[in-house]
């Protein structure tokens, strides 16, 4: 198969990407290396896939409609794995119209590459960042997802519907994956998991939301790769059967699906903060504070219907994925 895959110096992209060539496929991977975190990162990413023949990287930005449409018809992909955006919910609150641009524009350009070729299957992040009011837990892709309390989730709601129009008038399939916590080797720093490893290592102290009584569904970085690879070859079909008054509303009558990708375990926000206390040998100093605007209290991944799709199961427990990162970490930064 010929992939392309966006956001390719990013941390998932960068490790789809490097599954994908591992698997024998040619892999093309688009980023604009814009600087919302260190390009330095995402330039040392993108090293680790550029010994591999069967990858190619053009630096190119998803908003950009005219050479998204040429980059399309010259490369006539057979998939796409769409994992550009600008994430955070915390940035959206002062840099909306970032967002729009890339989350919103720059998805709108790539169905549209997709429409104008014969592309097999698209692949696209969404986030639990959707759940919004939510409280009921595990969430499933059966609840409502119609209160988002960011633009950042939002936006990625905003994907999801703009991906069922097209499955449904070009005959396009979709797959949406609400992606849950990811972390591990090569994360990003705007992210707790490495803000936390980081301002540790440097005797920081590091804040804590809502007093640590939070929780969230931890996934790491292996375990969602799987799922991403597998479920790109589950290729959505029409269904004459559904219909909206008695179908869930992660299928359609259309070549189209929702699937959450997380652990299906939430952790206790101290109790990840304590294991990579743990890995350092460090206590951290702490900094408790309130709720943070955009934030929520639970996250809770119901994968089941991942697993029936794909057999994905997660496979790494947060002590083991903690070492792994804090054993990268050490590493990359000396």
């Amino acid at each position: 198969m010929k992939y392309l895959v966006t956001g390719a110096a990013g941390f998932i992209g960068a490790a789809v990407s490097k599954k994908l060539v591992e698997m024998g496929h040619d892999v093309v991977g688009i980023d604009n290396i814009n600087d919302y975190y260190s390009v330095e990162l995402k330039h040392a990413r993108l090293k680790l896939l550029s010994c591999d023949k069967a990858f190619r990287f053009i630096e190119l930005d998803i908003a950009d409609r005219t050479l998204i449409e040429q980059l399309f018809a010259n490369e006539q992909f057979d998939r796409v794995v769409h994992l550009a955006a600008q994430a955070g919910v915390r940035y959206s609150l002062d840099n909306p119209h970032a967002y729009a641009e890339s989350n919103l524009t720059g998805h709108l350009n790539i169905l549209e590459g997709c429409r104008q070729n014969t592309v097999q299957h698209l692949v696209y992040a969404s986030s639990s960042s959707v759940y919004g009011l939510n409280e009921k837990t595990p969430f499933s892709t059966a609840d409502s997802v119609d209160h988002p309390i960011s633009l950042y989730a939002a936006t990625k709601k905003s994907n999801e519907l703009m991906s069922h129009s097209y499955s449904h008038l070009y005959d396009i399939p979709t797959t949406g994956l609400r992606f849950f916590t990811v972390y591990g080797p090569w994360g990003r720093p705007d992210m707790a998991p490495f803000i936390f490893t980081n301002k540790i290592l440097n005797g920081e102290p590091i804040n804590v939301n809502n007093n640590g009584d939070m929780w969230r569904d931890f996934t790491y970085i292996d375990d969602i790769v799987e799922g991403v690879v597998r479920i790109a070859d589950i290729v959505p079909g029409r269904r004459s059967e559904w219909k909206v008054e008695t179908g869930t509303p992660a299928s359609s009558s259309a070549p189209y699906s929702v699937y959450n990708i997380g652990h299906g375990s939430p952790i206790n926000l101290m109790d990840f903060i304590g294991a990579i206390e743990n890995e350092l040998g460090i206590t951290a100093k702490k900094n408790f504070r309130g709720m943070q605007p955009g934030d929520v209290y639970k996250t809770f991944a119901d994968t089941s219907d991942l697993f029936e799709a794909t057999g994905y199961e997660p496979q790494v427990g947060v002590k083991e994925g903690v070492r792994k990162l804090v054993e990268w970490y050490r590493d990359f930064y000396h």
